[in-house]
């Protein structure tokens, strides 16, 4: 049977048919994850077609999968923080969605806090367990949607829940109903589905849900979830850990519209910014992520690295205003005593801190060719220099002319020869010599411009 594939404007043979396979014994993949051994990556050469969809957005998950890696926040906190990604988003909703657990009372607080500001986005859903008896909750805050675990590796399926794959199966597709029933959008959560039998589960399930959605005719959305960061964006590389193929077979093999597709990744092996780009190139609407990556182990995805991979690959921000990440990564500090990486990329104190003299003298020339892009107008950060004995004169100079206001608005700077800079340099050597292993403060810095350069003070 032949059907015209209105995504890719072609006409397709109908010749998948996936059913579901129910496996007497779990399939562990043990080739490739055998545990004792780092998990291997293994090709087939099979390459799929890179599809962007015409829009990509970022969901978030920073009070529900994020907060679990935290002291919990408090509502005042998780008002503010969404305020964040309200600016930061735009009022085109680059930051789609964010989920809410909505068990204890300050749960519901905060939804309830944050649902009084009246933003169209980000849209506030909620994160139930699969069942039943959780949506009264969803239902009594007024939320459309919500997510629910659907666990779809046999590690899962078979190791935690004792189950069959038919009887999970039958399982998810019971609760989803029930959601659909009451009228709320089920966003089925798939577990680990890097490890998990794609044509075997993965897919026949989506073919399931799909025909749900359907009958009932309302949305049935899918998050596809690499629990513990398997995922590899390699062209060539084999199932399940091929997150391209992934998300080209939803789209292609299950019928899932890039829309009601989210890529939920973790940072086990450095991968989860590759891996949620890939899954936007490959077919993947939404990316689901967390404000400064925190998250269980080593983190999610971080939604600042996504509105920046969004900028780069549409051109424009579209609305979004990337200097909050600044106030994001100032709040993290400020008020929630969250150590900040200090390498970590936008919002690490190092990002843009060189403390090369090299360096320095580079950006006293021309900020453009030690800065990855204007930093200041961009992200309300102007690029640094770490004062410390291999600053050299140049750091020193650079320092001086970004710091003091006088100098900020001078036309003339300070040149790197100026004689006063010299006898700073000096007094800054000598403590090195003493013993001295950390860089200068700001207060000192401007105790020896007080001392050497007191007009500017």
């Amino acid at each position: 049977m032949l059907t015209f594939n209105k995504r890719t404007n072609k006409l397709e043979p109908e010749e998948y048919h996936f059913e579901l396979q129910d496996v007497s014994e779990p399939n562990l993949y043990r080739d490739i994850f055998s545990f004792t051994d780092v998990p291997k990556i293994c090709f087939n050469s099979e390459i799929v077609p890179m599809n962007p969809p015409d829009e990509l957005w970022i969901t978030d998950t920073t009070f529900r999968d994020g907060q679990q890696a935290m002291d919990p926040f408090t509502v005042e906190q998780i008002v503010q923080l969404y305020k964040f990604m309200n600016k930061l988003g735009g009022p085109k909703g680059i930051i789609r969605q964010t989920e809410f657990f909505l068990y204890s009372e300050k749960d519901r607080k905060a939804v309830r806090k944050c649902q009084e500001l009246g933003f169209e986005f980000p849209h506030i859903t909620s994160w139930i367990r699969a069942v039943k008896s959780d949506f009264h909750l969803v239902k009594e805050m007024g939320l459309k949607e919500t997510g629910i675990l659907t666990s779809c590796s046999d590690y899962h399926i078979f190791l935690k829940l004792k189950k069959t794959r038919r009887q999970a199966l039958d399982m998810y597709v019971d609760i989803v109903k029930s959601a659909l029933t009451e009228g709320i959008i089920p966003r089925c959560h798939f577990e680990d589905i890097t490890r998990a039998d794609y044509y075997g589960f993965v897919i026949p399930f989506a073919r399931e849900l799909m025909k749900l959605s359907k009958e009932a005719k309302m949305p049935v959305k899918i998050r596809a979830c690499d629990t513990l960061g398997f995922g590899v964006s390699y062209p060539g590389a084999a199932m399940p850990r091929n997150v391209n193929g992934i998300i080209h077979g939803l789209v292609h093999y299950a019928g899932v519209p890039s829309e009601w597709i989210e890529w939920h990744g973790h940072n086990d092996f450095y991968r989860a910014l590759s891996n949620a780009t890939n899954a936007w190139l490959y077919g993947c609407c939404g990316i689901n992520a967390t404000l400064l990556a925190i998250g269980e182990r080593t983190g999610n995805t971080p939604v600042e690295a996504l509105a920046i991979e969004y900028a780069a690959l549409r051109g424009t921000v579209n609305g979004m205003d990337l200097s909050v990440i600044t106030d994001i990564a100032n709040y993290f500090k400020e008020e929630l005593g969250y150590n900040i990486p200090p390498n970590q990329p936008f919002v690490g104190a190092n990002f843009n801190m060189t403390k090369a003299g090299i360096h320095a003298d580079g950006l006293l020339k021309e900020e453009e060719i030690y800065n990855v892009f204007d930093t200041m107008t961009i992200l309300n950060r102007p690029p640094e220099v770490a004062i410390t004995d291999r600053a050299g004169l140049a750091g020193i100079a650079y320092w001086y002319n970004t710091q003091l206001q006088k100098l900020k608005d001078a036309e003339k700077k300070l040149d790197k020869n100026d004689p006063a800079l010299l006898q700073i340099k000096e007094e800054i050597d000598g403590m090195f010599k003493d013993g001295r292993s950390t860089s200068m403060s700001h207060e000192e810095m401007r105790a020896l411009a007080a001392k050497y350069l007191p007009q500017y003070v």
